[in-house]
């Protein structure tokens, strides 16, 4: 009987107390897997389920092959929900946060996770964050960290930065006012200077779906075309422009401006244009990044009461701000060609501005002086030439990422290791003093700017290096920071003398294999790679990329929608787990969907699982003492060496499906079918002993990885000794999936009308033969014209009649 409320807690207290997983250094092949790490939101949900039994197989199995198996787990655990929570419930988010790391810890433990919880690290712990800190200082110190004004988003009511995901629909989510754009001082990481190996080392990452690779080399977005500088009428400074289309700058009918261009206050200041611009200013400050640049979005814009001279052809064109140019993409300001640009058409349609065409139906320029009749390819490169020759432009790359703004005005983040002296500038905390540590004497109102400012003991500090009173940086960093490393961490876990040693770094990186959720595919992954090729010149590391093979499970869905509260179509696991058992709980996301896919809820199919489970066991219980019987493979009959054909083609099949493909749905299949050929087989009154023995083995030790507390209990009720978790994966003998006879289908006109067992050494001809002689065919083709008789060796005969 599958007692799982008495199984489950027992097993898990023996592998707790005994340190089954504790990873140990020693000399078998290593093999590193990972699930990316939670945000301590204090319930688990059925994504996590998925994505840690997933990776929970893999750990399992792969230790059952003989590797040295490093399987951690730790806590995402800045961010905001633990700030919200303190403001809605006076609950200070230290203390919200270890609860809730807590409550979550014993689910996971429920659900029989291969966890080394030795290695166990949460970011907010200043044993973590110190060497984020100091990570930090390293990038400060080679000139990767830097700070830079730019916008973010502003609640006037809340008085307070708010992160892209609290902006909805162009309003607070906390109070629904209407959010506008601040420019605030902040730090970056200069990303951009590793955009280029970032995208040539893609072509690496033989592991990684190939969609996942495709949205980091567009988030990249290389695009290779030319710098021009176009004078400004009457002002000193030249308006710099980046074009992947050189070839139309003769079709340029007007310039645009990012409204927030630096340039645009100074050129209508004390103007009569002045009024509108700063109108349209506030206006656009309404609106989000994705809003300006949709598609679907009417382009406005508003003429500032400037020209510029076009460089190569001396025309002079009028300059305009527009909503759907943006301040930190390119050089925040563009050449419109109307002719050839949709978007530029649009908007010079709506303000009657001229549209010239440059290239012809046959991509021959028209419009372009000298460069007339050309094709324009050709151009393209000529007219790169011309202005590198006059020295006004040049041939460049541009990239569509953008440095990794870092900066949060948040409580609950990474301090950012940084004071500042009215004397001395700028100035790193020195190595020693780290961390620089949360206070806990804020104040969280949700209104002002970071809580931090609150605190007068944190703010205030002095100089190291004149000692004066100096002021600390407020912000603290973006929480992708700290999961750009943490998978170095676990490496080294307890170390106090530096981030991770670089020696047992480099033998279990990189990480053989990372699992989550695809919506990590851009952001945390680039991150990741960044941080490490970073280390890697830093002489932290040797190695280039940090995850070798990435699975992206997908979602787990309810009647085709995502869960969610307000749907109310929310599976709670906890309630699986007591109703029906974490194995259950287990084997169905398992066996629903291939991991790669979003998965469908389904309460059959989780009692279908527990029924298997249940079905499992008493066969096992019933033919346990077959285990003392010596394997004797003489004299097989048919049933013998059919039921020998299943129980080792499964083990083929399982073992594959595992390694291979994560075809953990088709090889949890494969078991059933293997299940229910040893239910058929013990029937056989001349079964052997030794064959059972064979198959219940098998079935123990296969779906121990799947669902390990029943691999436990069964291993015990079989009689064996130790852990299931410490045991061999089976081998499969190659001599049983050799058949003597094979099944031959037996077609008329394309219709199944029977089936022929023959010897597996049959040849075309006979197979033909056999068919046209067996009596139920004969009956079938009596009367009717053979017109051909196909044979398809070793599986069917089809046979055309009229």
């Amino acid at each position: 009987m599958y007692d799982f409320k008495q199984i489950e807690p027992y097993w898990q207290k023996k592998w707790e107390d005994e340190k089954t997983f504790e990873t140990v250094e020693n000399d078998k092949p290593k093999y590193y897997v990972l699930e990316m790490f939670p945000y301590p939101s204090g319930k688990i949900h059925m994504g996590h389920v998925r994505n840690y039994s997933i990776g929970d197989v893999v750990a399992r199995f792969m230790k059952m092959k003989g590797y040295n198996v490093l399987h951690p787990m730790g806590w995402d655990s800045f961010g905001l929900p633990a700030e919200n929570a303190a403001i809605k419930h006076g609950i200070h988010p230290d203390k919200w946060t270890r609860e809730n790391i807590q409550e979550m810890k014993e689910q996971l433990k429920l659900l029989g996770l291969s966890y080394d919880w030795d290695r166990e690290v949460a970011t907010c712990l200043p044993d973590y964050y110190k060497w984020t800190q100091d990570l930090f200082l390293k990038f400060y110190e080679k000139g990767l960290a830097y700070k830079k004004k730019s916008f973010v988003n502003w609640c006037p009511s809340c008085e307070t930065v708010l992160a892209n995901e609290q902006v909805v629909g162009g309003e607070c989510e906390r109070c629904d006012s209407a959010v506008i754009k601040k420019d605030l001082e902040q730090w970056y990481l200069k990303i951009t200077d590793y955009a280029e190996v970032l995208l040539q080392d893609i072509d690496k990452l033989d592991g990684w779906p190939e969609k996942v690779k495709i949205m980091q080399k567009n988030w990249i977005g290389k695009s290779t075309g030319a710098e021009a500088d176009f004078e400004i009428k009457g002002y000193d400074k030249k308006l710099k422009i980046f074009t992947t289309r050189p070839d139309t700058m003769y079709g340029v009918t007007y310039m645009v401006l990012a409204p927030e261009h630096e340039y645009v206050e100074e050129l209508v200041k004390g103007t009569e244009y002045e009024a509108a611009v700063k109108e349209f200013k506030t206006k656009i400050q309404h609106m989000s990044e994705i809003e300006r640049t949709s598609t679907d979005t009417e382009k406005e814009g508003v003429f500032i009461g400037r020209y510029c001279i076009n460089p190569l052809n001396g025309q002079e064109i009028p300059i305009y701000i527009a909503n759907y140019v943006m301040v930190d993409y390119g050089t925040g300001a563009i050449m419109a060609v109307p002719a050839h640009d949709d978007r530029d058409e649009e908007f010079a349609k709506k303000y009657e501005l001229e549209i010239i065409p440059v290239i012809d139906e046959d991509s021959k320029m028209i419009n372009s002086e000298e460069f007339n009749g050309m094709d324009s390819k050709e151009a393209f490169e000529k007219i790169v030439e011309k202005l590198e020759e006059s020295k006004i432009g040049k041939k460049t790359i541009n990239y569509r990422l953008r440095d990794w703004l870092i900066s949060r005005q948040r409580y609950w983040g990474c301090p950012i290791p940084i004071v500042y002296c009215e004397d001395c500038g700028t100035v790193p905390v020195e190595r020693e003093n780290l961390p620089v540590e949360l206070p806990t004497d804020v104040e969280f109102t949700g209104k002002g700017q970071s809580p931090l400012i609150t605190s007068e003991s944190f703010m205030n500090t002095t100089c190291p290096k004149c000692s004066k009173p100096a002021r600390r940086e407020m912000d603290t960093m973006d929480t992708f920071i700290d999961s750009s490393w943490y998978f170095l961490r676990y490496i080294d876990a307890r170390n106090e003398n530096e981030a991770f040693d670089k020696e047992l770094v480099q033998k279990w990186m990189p990480v053989d294999q990372y699992i989550g959720g695809v919506e990590h595919a851009i952001l945390h992954l680039l991150y990741s790679r960044f941080f490490v090729k970073v280390l890697k010149d830093l002489d932290m590391v040797d190695f280039d990329e940090p995850f070798k093979n990435l699975l992206t499970q997908g979602m787990v869905l309810k009647e085709g929608a995502k869960m969610s509260k307000s749907k109310g179509n929310v599976v709670s696991p906890l309630e699986i787990i007591e109703k029906y058992g974490a194995d259950t709980a287990r084997l169905f996301v398992l066996f629903a969907a291939p991991p790669e896919r979003d998965l469908d809820w389904s309460e059959q199919g989780v009692e279908g699982c527990y029924r298997f489970i249940n079905r499992v066991f008493r066969l096992v219980e019933e033919l346990k003492d077959c285990v003392n019987a010596e394997t004797n493979l003489e004299n097989l009959s048919k049933e013998d060496k059919q039921a020998r054909f299943v129980i080792h083609s499964t083990i083929k099949k399982v073992t594959d499906d595992i390694s291979g493909k994560f075809g953990f749905n088709t090889a949890i299949s494969a078991l059933m079918e293997l299940v229910n050929e040893m239910y058929k087989y013990k029937e056989n009154e001349n079964r052997k002993e030794g064959i059972l023995k064979e198959g219940i083995e098998a079935i123990v030790t296969i779906i121990s990885p799947f669902t390990p507390h029943v691999g436990e209990q069964l291993w015990s009720i079989i009689g064996k000794e130790g852990s299931a978790s410490e045991i061999s994966w089976p081998e499969y003998d190659e001599t049983a999936l050799v058949k003597d006879e094979i099944e031959v289908v037996v077609q008329i006109n394309g219709k199944v009308r029977g089936k022929l067992n023959l010897s597996a050494n049959v040849t075309r001809e006979e197979m033909q033969e056999k068919a046209l002689a067996d009596e139920k065919i004969k009956e079938l083709t009596e009367g009717k014209e053979i017109v051909k008789v196909i044979a398809v060796p070793k599986k069917l005969v089809n046979i055309v009649v009229k």
